[in-house]
């Protein structure tokens, strides 16, 4: 990480215990090689036991990650940095739009049967990652389940969290797994337009649909992340954790980078 990248992720993270007005121990590694080392596992995909000594010890560093996960202080830096980037992209710091999609990850051994399931469709045993992104592909929210759990089904806890976290939106664009009651649903409770982005029917081989592309390519980005590249987690939660420290590093990196054109409008 550069120190243009931590000057931008910093101020952004929980105030030390020792610094509150409850006091505490004062933390025996800088935070910024916590940070480095979530990130390189993120990255690299070690893991947690592997980290390379030069990083603070593996149980400090996990710690650190499941506290942040628990407090919200992820959610909170991918959104900090979500609307960072779209402000140096000229647009605004809050979107209206959305596009949903899933995609369903193999699983490792290290996945209970609990929280796996079949996607008969895929031909995948493991876990289903459920994502809105704005325009720009930037991820809004996450939410992981068994592979099992269908797209229309997995529609409305997925809503209904972006609802919560995002208010603004009114608008989404969906494949046509969310067709049936949810746009009903969506439209009357929380006050959404969902629209269904079909394939043409002379249509044929890959064809990058309007609107549904972006979402895509984030799946894309989140795969570059070799921890993401199949689903090694115990727990959902930390699935979700793992793909947006994978958005956190994409981000800090493109705010930090040379300049090469102007802002689009």
């Amino acid at each position: 990480m550069t120190d243009a990248e931590w000057a931008v992720i910093e101020p952004l993270l929980p105030t030390a215990a020792c610094a509150s007005p409850a006091g505490g121990r004062p933390e025996k590694h800088h935070r910024r090689d916590i940070v480095d080392a979530i990130r390189y596992v993120t990255d690299n995909g070690v893991k947690w036991r592997a980290l390379p000594v030069d990083f603070p010890p593996c149980k400090t560093v996990y710690g650190f990650f499941a506290r942040w996960r628990e407090n919200g202080t992820v959610e909170i830096m991918r959104d900090a940095l979500r609307e960072q980037v779209r402000q140096q992209a000229g647009r605004r710091p809050r979107p209206t739009a959305a596009a949903i999609d899933a995609q369903s990850v193999r699983a490792a051994e290290t996945v209970g049967d609990s929280t796996r399931g079949y996607d008969a469709g895929k031909k995948v045993n493991g876990r289903k990652r459920h994502i809105a992104v704005d325009t720009m592909g930037l991820l809004l929210v996450v939410m992981v389940t068994a592979a099992n759990l269908q797209d229309r089904p997995a529609g409305r806890p997925l809503l209904s969290l972006l609802h919560r976290a995002h208010h603004r939106v009114r608008h989404i664009w969906a494949d046509g797994g969310y067709t049936g009651t949810l746009l009903t649903w969506a439209k009357t409770t929380l006050g959404i337009t969902v629209e269904i982005v079909k394939k043409l029917a002379e249509q044929t081989g890959f064809v990058p649909l309007h609107r549904r592309w972006v979402v895509e390519r984030t799946f894309a980005w989140i795969s570059q992340a070799r921890r993401n590249t199949r689903d090694y987690e115990r727990l959902p939660e930390h699935s979700e954790a793992f793909i947006n420290w994978a958005m956190i590093t994409m981000m800090s990196r493109r705010l930090t980078r040379p300049q090469t054109r102007a802002p689009t409008p």
